[in-house]
């Protein structure tokens, strides 16, 4: 911020905005920036710049984000988990290879069966099944059984060395499982609190289930089957009978897996993919943090800004009193909500300063019919001629009349703003609307003396708009060209259609605008009028029609028609009045 050096300005007490800056442009008063832009020293850029991550803590929008993206994460797991597809895949792996085994074992039974001697395994004639079980060379535990058709257990072997050697190429990497063992243990403890206790419930002997499933294997051949052993651990049971040449079932041979072989994959398994959550709840953590850093810290930014504006006291508030963020270079709904808060905190602003200015311009006009009130009614008092009684009666019936249509015209201004927003605009032929003004208008120019010259097109025009408004303005352009005109002036009003636009314009042969005042005509309460004229008119009429005109997105001017363009300093042959309205 700097401090601006005295100078010499010209100050318009009608004009708030005049005053302000000749206030600004003594010594001593300290310019600050845009009301809308962030400062270096602002307490607001300091605190953005001291917080954290850790801040986000008191953010709901925060922690939404993160419980909406650690849900999704938790969903994914648990379905998988769940679902337990890699314990199936497992399981079908295992089954497969013990099949495949169990038919194995029985094919080298069977090549040792004789041809056509009879067999009986349980007193050993026509084959030794303990011999040829101990030299099956097993892996992973197994037990393998052989019984007879009647369901009798002839053999049993089991490994001796439970720890097979290892073989190069088939290594398992040992990894700790402490979370699958973690959370089996919390969901253990869970079933227990709230599910029947199963203390009591006893698993039959494996050789007992073998007898029962005899008969079953002799009947339909190879099969296999998942059971859990009294500790609750999975293992596989795949029987296939033993047939001697000629189709003679002779035996059946069943292959046990080790309990928990299978559950110690689907452990490990569960521990990789526990692992994998861990990691994505920390990385999803942290994304989501910087997620709602991005999002959160704006917000909260341009909600403090339009709470300040809020709670503070509107008759002390000043333009550099609220500081929207300035975050428009975000290619996002937040950089467009900060350009929104910004236009709309602008607009605000110029709408105060407007009001000011009007409830100014409004005292001002006021005052001068007043005046001559009380100055009138002072000299009526002291006035003894009848005559010149009834000349400040007239002075008296004048003013009156100014202020009423004074009051009626500002009372119509004051509510335009809400009024246009409020109305809702809709299609309507332009032409249309301007025939009947035409129209009527011109039988009141006619009754003047005036010439009117209507030169409209034969197409309809279809524009977007309040008609009534839009007509107000024509009236308007059309009446105060009739004011301006007198006996064998013209009027001419005509139209063209230009690509995306339509034209309507308003000439006359009166006498023309001032060229300083092309701009103040639209200015309220500013009024270029014959003496004979004076307080006939509030100078309302163009500053409305110009705001309804740029309210529908168009544009109005007025220009002085002239000889030529080159002769700029010639006397103006009458005056021009543009309206220009989007298709």
């Amino acid at each position: 911020m700097t401090v601006a050096p005295k100078i010499d300005t010209k100050i318009d007490v009608r004009d708030l905005k005049s005053v302000r800056d000749a206030a600004q442009a003594s010594g001593g008063v300290v310019l600050g920036d845009d009301f809308v832009a962030p400062r270096a020293d602002d307490a607001m850029t300091q605190r953005r710049k001291r917080r954290g991550i850790f801040h986000l803590r008191k953010s709901p929008l925060a922690r939404k984000i993160i419980t909406f993206n650690l849900f999704g994460l938790i969903v994914l797991v648990a379905g998988v988990l769940y679902l337990n597809p890699a314990r199936d895949n497992l399981a079908y792996q295992r089954g497969s290879a013990l099949v495949n085994e169990v038919e194995l074992i029985a094919d080298v039974f069977e090549a040792q069966l004789p041809v056509n001697a009879p067999v009986n395994l349980m007193s050993g004639d026509g084959m030794d099944a303990q011999m040829t079980l101990e030299n099956l060379d097993l892996r992973g535990g197994v037990d393998v059984y052989l019984l007879d058709t009647s369901g009798v257990v002839v053999q049993k072997y089991s490994d001796p060395t439970p720890q097979d050697a290892p073989v190069p190429g088939l290594e398992l990497q040992d990894r700790g499982v402490f979370l699958t063992n973690a959370l089996s243990a919390f969901l253990q403890k869970m079933a227990g609190l709230f599910g029947a206790s199963d203390a009591a419930i006893t698993t039959p002997d494996i050789s007992e289930q073998l007898q029962g499933s005899v008969a079953a294997t002799l009947e339909t051949g190879t099969w296999i089957d998942t059971q859990k052993d009294p500790q609750g651990r999975s293992f596989f049971t795949a029987l296939t009978p033993v047939v001697q040449q000629g189709g003679t079932p002779v035996g059946v041979i069943a292959l046990v897996s080790a309990p928990g072989e299978l559950d110690a994959l689907v452990t490990r398994d569960r521990e990789q993919l526990l692992q994998m959550f861990l990691i994505g709840i920390v990385v999803s953590i942290v994304m989501s943090l910087a997620l709602a850093s991005t999002i959160a810290h704006p917000l909260s930014d341009l909600a403090k800004a339009a709470e300040l504006g809020r709670d503070r006291n509107a008759r002390k508030m000043s333009p550099h009193s609220i500081r929207i963020p300035d975050l428009t270079g975000r290619p996002d709904e937040i950089g467009r909500l900060s350009g929104a808060l910004r236009g709309m905190v602008s607009a605000l602003f110029e709408r105060i300063e407007g009001n000011e200015q009007f409830a100014a311009d409004v005292a001002h006009e006021i005052k001068n019919p007043l005046a001559s009130l009380r100055s009138a009614v002072g000299t009526l008092r002291n006035v003894k001629r009848e005559d010149h009684r009834d000349k400040m009666l007239d002075v008296i019936d004048h003013d009156v009349q100014r202020l009423d249509r004074l009051v009626s015209d500002i009372s119509n201004a004051s509510r335009l703003d809400s009024e246009l927003v409020k109305e809702e605009e809709e299609p309507f032929n332009l032409i249309k609307t301007l025939t009947h003004l035409t129209e009527f208008l011109g039988n009141e120019a006619k009754q003047k003396g005036v010439d009117f010259i209507s030169d409209l097109p034969k197409d309809p025009i279809e524009i977007m708009g309040l008609e009534g408004r839009l007509a107000q303005v024509f009236v308007n352009l059309i009446s105060n060209a009739t004011s301006f005109c007198e006996d064998g002036d013209a009027i001419r009003v005509w139209v063209r259609k230009r690509e995306n636009r339509v034209l309507v314009v308003v000439e006359d042969t009166g006498p023309g605008i001032p060229d300083g005042a092309l701009q103040k005509v639209f200015q309220r309460f500013y009024s270029e009028r014959p003496e004979q004229q004076f307080g006939d008119n509030s100078g309302l009429g163009l500053a409305i029609s110009k705001q309804i005109v740029e309210a529908h997105g168009g544009v109005i001017w007025a220009e002085n028609i002239r000889p030529t363009d080159a002769d700029i300093g010639s006397e103006p042959l009458g005056a021009r009045f543009v309206v220009g309205l989007p298709v």
